[in-house]
């Protein structure tokens, strides 16, 4: 029997071989092309019996069906044809289940394994014994073994007669395929397609389905497991750690429904306004202004448009949807100890024009916001773009880059709320509530007179940038600012934090801290902002590219510091 180097598959329970091609110049052909008949639950061809006859399972109907999956639904299904519902009979050669003993049949116990009966017993016994000694002895002179379909990890639980065989097309190995004394004539290779299951096909080893059984079973009970405060089930054994596994397993995000004491009268609000609405266009319509017809048609035109956009604005109104998110579970899922984070990256875009209307002070405290939120350093980034190509803007961010040294680990040390300082110093409230330490005063003091040291310096530079000079601005190494010409100037990138080693007081990392100001001639329409953003868009696309993007304008400052982790409870739950 020629295999061509392929993998061979065999089975005690089928009169033939398996070919499973593992090239595509062996391409398998269609079942249609092997037998005129095939199997409506595998689509795998229908056999041939002993009397060359196609094998029948259900007499009432003759729906199309193959042995193995006759046999598997007398096993382990409903023991009936899928089409007409009639129970299946027992067929010489199965084996017996529940209930065969109500039906009428023939017991061919003493027949079930005399696959030809015209061959003796001596005969067979003498053949075994001849093949086995040929067998022993390629075995015995090559020094190995037929390898397994597990690759050499054989599973205790399999018994040796279960395995279906892998012939190597190696020259070290044996390459002669003996025919069984017993096989039928008329028995010939079937291909079959390597993607699909051996078991469909009837072959190879089937505890594997119980073990993933178990398996799958395992994990719905460790996934119906919610923790609860106070429960020590889990303290001690092998599973202590499912309660944590479940719970990095469960939603983000939830929706919290909303009592229908709160909701239902502004339901019925809404219903009255609608009332009054018809109402009053029933009026209107009804009572026409003849002397100046056109004047009356065009206001009662925008009238209705007007409640159009009422009653679609009452649509996410009338059911409000309230969610809550998880932040614990986020962390679990993404954020395993000793690995990096797997959280997603964000580019926070901050755009600004003119700094004498639009304060550097303020811009800067947006930018310390950013900075400072409650998110993986490396996975945020922060982009400023000046469309004004201010020097005023560059040296302010400067001064930014160095205060937030200081800023961005002392409100991740005690978690300060809101994280611009503007607003966390001048808000009137009890700074003291729910801290604990006793260093959190001398720290808050300290900061604070760092920032305001570094809010004179701001201003001293809000000062001097008042009145220009004639020959422009000049930067620090005596070269003339390149954006002395607002209209006409090349592009300027200036990384502050992020990629220079540059690591807060306390030697962490930060984010990413960027100055862009995009190039501008004369003679070309720059889009303003949106020019800007797009400009925004390929610098962060070149030094983190990101796959979320927020804009803010540069006097909106982040005031929950977690609110990233919550947008990515949204973002990242699949």
């Amino acid at each position: 029997m020629n295999t061509g180097g392929r993998l061979i598959a065999g089975s005690h329970n089928r009169n033939e071989f398996v070919l499973i091609n593992a090239d595509e110049s062996a391409r398998i052909r269609s079942v249609e092309e092997l037998s005129g008949q095939t199997c409506q639950i595998c689509r795998d061809e229908i056999e041939l019996t002993d009397d060359g006859e196609s094998f029948v399972a259900c007499n009432e109907c003759a729906f199309p069906v193959c042995r193995p999956c006759y046999e598997y639904e007398r096993r382990e299904g409903n023991q009936s044809c899928p089409q007409c519902k009639t129970r299946y009979k027992r067929l010489k050669g199965s084996p017996r289940v529940e209930g065969d003993e109500e039906d009428d049949g023939i017991d061919d116990l003493d027949f079930e394994f005399d696959y030809r009966s015209g061959l003796g017993s001596e005969q067979v016994s003498d053949t075994f014994s001849r093949r086995n000694s040929e067998f022993d002895l390629a075995s015995a002179q090559h020094g190995s073994q037929i390898p397994l379909l597990t690759y050499g990890d054989e599973d205790v639980e399999i018994s040796s007669d279960r395995h279906a065989l892998i012939v190597s097309p190696s020259p070290g190995h044996v390459h002669r395929f003996h025919q069984p004394p017993f096989a039928d004539p008329a028995a010939h290779p079937r291909p079959m397609v390597p993607q699909k299951d051996l078991a469909v096909y009837g072959y190879g080893s089937v505890a594997w389905k119980d073990r993933m059984e178990e398996w799958k079973r395992k994990q719905n009970d460790k996934f119906q497991v919610v923790k609860h405060d106070g429960d020590s089930s889990f303290d001690d054994g092998d599973d202590a750690d499912i309660p944590m596994m479940d719970e990095g397993r469960q939603p983000l995000s939830r929706k919290v429904p909303i009592k229908s004491s709160k909701i239902n009268p502004y339901r019925m609000l809404i219903i009255l306004r609608l009332v009054i609405l018809g109402l009053f266009f029933h009026y209107r319509i009804l009572h026409p202004v003849n002397d100046a017809y056109a004047l009356w048609l065009i206001s009662v035109i925008c009238e209705i448009w007007f409640a159009v956009s009422w009653v679609l604005d009452q649509f996410p109104k009338w059911y409000p949807i309230e969610r809550e998110t998880y932040l614990d579970r986020l962390s679990l899922r993404y954020e395993k100890e000793g690995k990096p984070s797997e959280l997603a990256g964000v580019d926070v875009f901050v755009s600004t024009v003119d700094p004498l209307k639009e304060p550097p002070l303020i811009t800067a405290n947006t930018v310390l916001s950013i900075l400072a939120v409650d998110y993986p350093a490396d996975r945020v980034a922060c982009y400023v773009s000046d469309d004004g190509a201010a020097m005023l803007t560059f040296e302010a961010l400067s001064e930014t880059a160095e205060f937030a040294r200081k800023w961005v680990p002392f409100c991740k040390k005690y978690n300060i709320e809101p994280r611009a300082p503007e607003w966390y110093f001048c808000h009137k409230m009890d700074y003291l509530k729910n801290k604990v330490q006793p260093a959190f005063v001398r720290e808050r003091r300290a900061m604070k007179r760092d920032y305001e040291e570094f809010k004179v310096k701001i201003n001293a530079l809000v000062a001097t940038a008042q009145k220009v000079p004639e020959e422009g601005w000049t930067m620090q190494d005596g070269t003339p600012w390149p954006g002395n010409n607002v209209r006409d100037h090349p592009g300027m990138i200036q990384v502050f934090l992020g990629n220079n080693g540059v690591r807060d007081v306390e030697g962490h990392e930060l984010p990413r801290l960027v100055y862009v100001s995009r190039e501008k001639r004369p003679g070309f329409d720059h889009h303003k902002k949106a020019g800007a953003m797009n400009s925004l868009i390929r610098v962060s696309g070149v030094l983190s590219n990101a796959p979320y993007l927020l804009n803010v304008d540069c006097d909106h400052y982040i005031n929950n510091s977690k609110a990233l982790r919550e947008a990515m409870c949204f973002m990242m739950d699949p």
